[in-house]
């Protein structure tokens, strides 16, 4: 079946109007989900460079952002909630991990 609005047919397979409507909407899910994911793991990777390199306030700020755009994501059912939730998790703990070695290492070693 041809689809009316576009100049392709959407699949070939499809045999009701209904199946039609679908195959259009899981295109359009599928655009939607790529580019939100994509970006997702964009602001993770930034945060996790930032972490590594010992750039804590910048980090800071880029793990908020990507705390953020994760909980949107599994808002639009883009990720699973538990999918998001352990990506924050294992975020999180990079960060508070980063913070506490320079703590550790500054303080002075007390004379026996």
């Amino acid at each position: 079946m041809v689809n009316p609005s576009a100049a392709k047919p959407v699949h070939p397979a499809v045999k009701s109007s209904a199946a039609e409507k679908a195959a259009r909407q899981a295109v359009t899910r599928h655009k939607r989900n790529t580019s939100i994911r994509s970006q997702v793991k964009t602001d993770i990777t930034r945060a996790e460079k930032l972490i590594f390199t010992g750039e804590l306030d910048a980090a800071g700020k880029a793990v908020t952002a990507a705390v953020s755009a994760l909980d949107k994501a599994a808002a639009k059912k883009v990720f699973h909630s538990n999918n998001a939730a352990r990506r924050k998790s294992r975020l999180m703990k990079k960060l508070v991990q980063a913070k506490a070695r320079p703590s550790t290492a500054s303080k002075p070693e007390k004379p026996a």
